[in-house]
């Protein structure tokens, strides 16, 4: 009785030891499983590529999928119920993606595939960018395309703006001088703002005198005696050229006088202008001052505007008469639109009264005035328009 009793009890305890061996086994089974699809933490790796999706040999990919049919290095044959639970709560509790069954809402064959993660995008290939920024480049580096005249800006330049330049006032005053209808394009009085211009081509006047547009330059000089009328002197000598020396463009002298002959003399360079001032068929007129040594006849005005005979032929005055008479020195105003060489001067020695001093004091309508010896001085727009009118221009 007493053997068989504790031959009952010994198979009771193996049967227990057998049932708890069981449970242990069993309990260790479940962790080897949960162990067989999820990594250490130290052999965790991450894809930023985007490739785990495809089910990839990287760690993150195997998370999501969990441990692929044949096994891996670490969870041998687990099975895989344990390591897809895994992975969706991992990914659930991690915001990450989710794919497969573990996605909510997932759709077999939805466009975009499988749902991506909140702060990752789509990595794009270097080449991808490398045919885009050509692409744009491109598109802006294309000829722009010249539209029409009519639909793109007006040609020419406003009015009152070419005024101003000239140097006819300010904007303003330039449109006050079109209110007034003083301002003539071409022959037309302009009677309203806005008018558009060619400088180049058209012609300006302002109270019917041309208004020099283009950036031409009109000087008056005072030569003083013993400079020479050539804007550079080959000897040494002072000339003409040694009062414009810092002017930006290049200058010349409109005619000439003598060495010994002072008064106005014109420098610009304005060709056209220059050539029309000293051409005989425009005849623009002179006027000198010259001191001679008296008793004069009564008729040596009417014998200087008959003609002088010289030795290339007549001379003759356009004006005459005497200025002031100091006992035998005598101050008398020539005037004449000749302009051969020391004209004055062979004329009034041919008639008997050499000159000891001669003075140009005006040049068509430009008078020397108080101008001092030596000076240069820029003409007035008004003095310009009037040059102009006198040569038709």
């Amino acid at each position: 009785m007493r053997s068989s009793g504790r031959n009952s009890g010994n198979r009771n305890n193996g049967s227990a030891g057998a049932g708890g061996d069981r449970r242990r086994s069993g309990t260790g089974g479940r962790d080897d499983q949960k162990r067989a699809g999820r990594p250490r933490p130290e052999e965790r790796r991450y894809d930023v590529g985007g490739s785990g999706g495809q089910g990839g040999s990287s760690g993150r990919g195997d998370d999501r999928k969990g441990a692929p049919k044949g096994g891996d290095d670490r969870g041998g044959g687990a099975p895989k119920s344990g390591g897809s639970r895994g992975a969706a709560a991992r990914g659930g509790a991690k915001g990450g993606p989710r794919t497969g069954a573990a996605s909510k809402g997932a759709r077999p064959g939805a466009k975009g595939g499988p749902q991506r993660g909140r702060g990752q995008g789509p990595s794009r290939p270097r080449e991808l960018d490398a045919k885009i920024e050509e692409r744009n480049r491109a598109r802006h580096n294309k000829p722009q395309v010249k539209t029409p005249k009519t639909f793109g800006e007006e040609e020419g330049e406003r009015l009152q703006k070419v005024l101003a330049r000239a140097g006819m006032g300010s904007r303003r005053a330039c449109e006050e001088l079109i209110d007034q209808a003083r301002v003539e394009v071409n022959g037309e009085i302009v009677m309203e703002q806005g008018v558009r211009v060619d400088p180049q081509k058209d012609e300006i006047k302002v109270d019917g005198l041309t208004v020099a547009t283009q950036s031409y330059l009109f000087f008056a000089l005072n030569k003083p005696a013993g400079v020479v009328s050539t804007m550079e002197d080959p000897d040494g000598r002072q000339c003409l050229g040694d009062y414009v020396t810092n002017r930006e463009t290049r200058l010349f002298h409109v005619g000439r006088l003598d060495t010994e002959t002072e008064g106005i003399i014109l420098l610009t360079n304005h060709g056209e202008l220059a050539h029309r001032l000293t051409h005989p068929r425009y005849g623009v007129k002179k006027t000198y001052l010259a001191a001679i040594q008296g008793p004069l006849p009564r008729d040596l005005g009417k014998q200087l505007k008959d003609g002088i005979q010289l030795e290339d032929g007549y001379a003759r005055a356009d004006h005459f008469r005497v200025v002031e008479n100091t006992g035998k020195n005598y101050l008398v105003e020539v005037t004449l639109h000749e302009g051969r060489k020391h004209i004055v001067r062979r004329m009034l020695a041919e008639a008997g009264f050499p000159v000891e001093r001669l003075v140009r004091t005006s040049f068509g309508p430009i008078a020397l005035g108080d101008q001092k010896s030596g000076w240069l001085r820029r003409m007035t727009n008004t003095e310009v328009g009037m040059l102009m009118r006198e040569v038709e221009l």
